[in-house]
């Protein structure tokens, strides 16, 4: 199959982020969209820390439908939206801005339907109302996470943070069920986990797993990762090594680009292509 050409109609959507020279979503929501036949295309949008703001607002009106946002933006772009989901408002955080033809922005999150949807497929016996959930980091990765796991019945989320100080920010905005802990408090924390969430970005990522006593988690304990690349992170070798289960973050990235790509494209990816087999053979795992 060979994807349409582009035309005047096409549909342009994308990911913003600093970086996203690694992004699998181009490689997954343009093949979705040859699988449908859809006049459409997916690009990277890789922009300087200072320049999010301003690339939103040039993007009022529609010309480009969407954009999934990516660290470091996902907090910033909830404020630059005129109307957002509850799953958005819940997470302090966005990882869609769908851009309407009146100028109006709508943000949106589905980080935390790709995590749930993670568990789901690759960690199926784990209940997460039967336990606390641990979470590594405190910026927009992690809110999405904290909304997600609390409303699917998590009795408690423990925020761990170097910076303290952002850890107990997240928790004060979540309420009573979550807790804020300092990257030296870590074992603590992990004691009486179900589940362990490494919520920090892919630069943190190494130095997160080298700190992370992840020993001190129970004997069944599943660990997430949300870095995809490598697909076995340190963090997840880590694990394994102890005999944790596993959940890796291409699992999560999947699972939350459906949403994006129904609200960029209107319809439901197509189920007919196996985007995890494509996404590997440019990863490796």
């Amino acid at each position: 199959m060979t994807r349409p050409p582009i035309t005047g109609a096409t549909v342009v959507a994308g990911v913003a982020g600093q970086p996203v020279r690694h992004s699998l979503s181009p490689l997954i929501h343009n093949a979705w969209l040859e699988a449908a036949g859809i006049d459409g295309v997916y690009v990277p949008f890789d922009l300087p820390i200072a320049g999010f703001e301003g690339f939103v607002a040039g993007l009022r009106g529609g010309a480009v439908r969407g954009i999934n946002v990516t660290v470091p933006f996902k907090e910033v772009a909830l404020t630059l939206a005129d109307r957002a989901s509850d799953r958005a408002l819940a997470a302090s955080a966005a990882n869609i801005l769908v851009f309407e033809a009146d100028g109006s922005v709508i943000a949106d999150n589905t980080d935390g339907v790709g995590l749930i949807s993670a568990f789901a497929i690759q960690a199926p016996g784990l209940v997460l109302a039967s336990g606390p959930v641990a979470i590594l980091g405190a910026g927009g990765g992690a809110r999405g996470a904290a909304a997600a796991l609390l409303a699917a019945g998590a009795p408690q989320v423990r925020i761990i943070n170097r910076t303290l100080a952002k850890a107990q920010a997240m928790a004060k905005a979540f309420g009573a069920r979550a807790t804020a802990h300092p990257l030296a408090g870590a074992a603590h924390a992990f004691a009486g986990v179900v589940a362990v969430v490494n919520a920090t970005s892919a630069e943190l990522g190494e130095k997160a797993v080298l700190e992370a006593p992840l020993e001190a988690t129970p004997a069944g304990a599943v660990v997430m990762d949300m870095v995809y690349r490598p697909l076995i992170t340190p963090f997840l070798a880590h694990a394994r090594r102890i005999g944790r289960p596993t959940v890796d973050g291409l699992a999560m990235l999947i699972g939350q680009a459906a949403p994006a790509f129904e609200a960029f494209y209107g319809r439901p990816p197509p189920a007919q292509v196996d985007i995890r087999a494509l996404a590997l053979k440019v990863i490796g795992g």
